[in-house]
């Protein structure tokens, strides 16, 4: 039987992290991560788990020690916001490229500047292209139920990567929400024993990690990390399916909410998926043809799949909770954007970016969206691309 609890999004995290008992975990605090480090010691100090708790002097740190304990064989994670993520980036590469398969728990926050602590995508987008898989939460029970299927992800024989699980500053992470867990149990059979083949610690086979690579080889070794990532896409729906049969709560790479005969769709990632669903849900009861397509794993990007999910609507408005600063859009809006070219689906598309530093979204901006689309398909007007959603006019600065 499932338990059923209330429980903020860190706290979700931090239960998952105790049921699954990782060898190490070196953490340094970050808001709106700290709760998560701060729970698991207590797991830890109170015998609820004996994961090595590890506090470190900064982020760079915790994720260096989080692969050295990988690299001697032991299951690890680590957790941070922000510019902590930002601080750890060289160390991002070299968990990914050395195949390095812990987890880390990101807490969506922006970065600076002008400084905020509030939540947007700047943090996971910035670390888009470091070789890390990346699944976003809409809400609690998500981030609880994808931080337990990261190990088995990250641990096959096919990935071998490591995983960032990311969930919403503050939106998710300290709102507090009806929850079904796990028992330990089930958690500890799903999730495996950790059984490196290699690993620095073997007496019975020294070996190197992380050694000089000439050129002769560190392309070979790039081209094999990125067909690991593209493996990954297949272990990902495979390990979904494993939890479906376990708890009746299925995923996939992305989410279609009411899009079988949609004629505009809004594609968007994490909690603000939740406002897109209620206006949907608005604009159906009105008649309209709309629908939403919630993004779960960035990475690896699932290019032709959103493609295909596309391709028979007439308009999509692309959501970013992020700015590259290219003056070409956002991280999800560049992707999409160009896997519907590769894949020659040409309908019109739109980038939009929202929510910024903890700006408010609302079904009001969702309504105005989907007009917009309407307004262009069936009149022909031109939608601005890139617009700031929710910005303030200059009159009321």
């Amino acid at each position: 039987m499932a338990i059923r609890d209330r429980m903020s999004g860190n706290e979700a995290v931090a239960y998952a992290i105790k049921q699954v008992n990782p060898d190490v975990m070196p953490a340094f605090p970050i808001t709106p991560s700290t709760e998560i480090p701060q729970m698991v010691s207590s797991y830890i100090a109170n015998g609820e788990c004996d994961t090595e708790f590890i506090p470190v002097e900064s982020e760079h740190s915790s994720m260096s020690a989080t692969i050295g304990a990988e690299a001697a064989g032991a299951r690890s994670l680590t957790a941070t916001s922000s510019c902590g993520l930002a601080l750890m980036w060289e160390e991002l590469l070299l968990a990914a490229s050395n195949r390095m398969p812990c987890a880390l728990a990101l807490v969506n926050r922006t970065l600076s500047g002008p400084i905020n602590i509030n939540c947007d995508h700047t943090d996971g987008m910035g670390a888009r292209d470091t070789g890390w898989i990346q699944i976003y939460a809409e809400n609690n029970q998500e981030a609880y139920d994808n931080f337990i299927q990261a190990y088995p992800i990250a641990e096959d024989k096919r990935v071998l990567l490591p995983v960032m699980i990311c969930q919403d500053g503050f939106i998710t992470s300290h709102a507090v929400e009806n929850i079904e867990l796990l028992e330990d149990d089930k958690v500890k059979n799903f999730v495996g024993t950790y059984e490196p083949e290699e690993y620095l610690l073997n007496p019975g086979k020294p070996m190197a990690m992380g050694p000089y690579s000439v050129s002769n080889y560190a392309m070979e070794a790039r081209k094999n990390q990125e067909l690991a990532l593209e493996a990954s896409k297949e272990v990902i729906i495979e390990v979904a399916k494993k939890y479906k049969e376990l708890t009746g709560r299925g995923f996939e790479l992305f989410e279609e909410y009411k899009t079988m005969d949609a004629d505009y769709i809004m594609v968007i990632i994490g909690s603000a998926a939740g406002t897109a669903k209620q206006a949907v849900d608005d604009l159906r009861a009105q008649g309209k043809k709309v629908g939403v397509i919630k993004l779960r794993v960035f990475r690896p990007f699932p290019a032709i799949e959103l493609a295909n999910a596309l391709k028979n609507c007439k308009a999509v408005a692309i959501m970013d909770r992020c700015e590259s600063y290219n003056t070409n859009g956002g991280p999800l809006g560049s992707e999409i954007m160009a896997g519907l070219y590769r894949e020659r689906v040409y309908i019109e598309a739109v980038n939009y970016i929202y929510g910024l530093a903890g700006r408010d979204f609302t079904v009001d901006h969702v309504y105005k969206i989907f007009d917009e689309l309407e307004d262009c398909v069936v009149n022909g007007n031109r939608v601005e691309q890139f617009k700031y959603i929710g910005l303030r006019d200059k009159m009321e600065q």
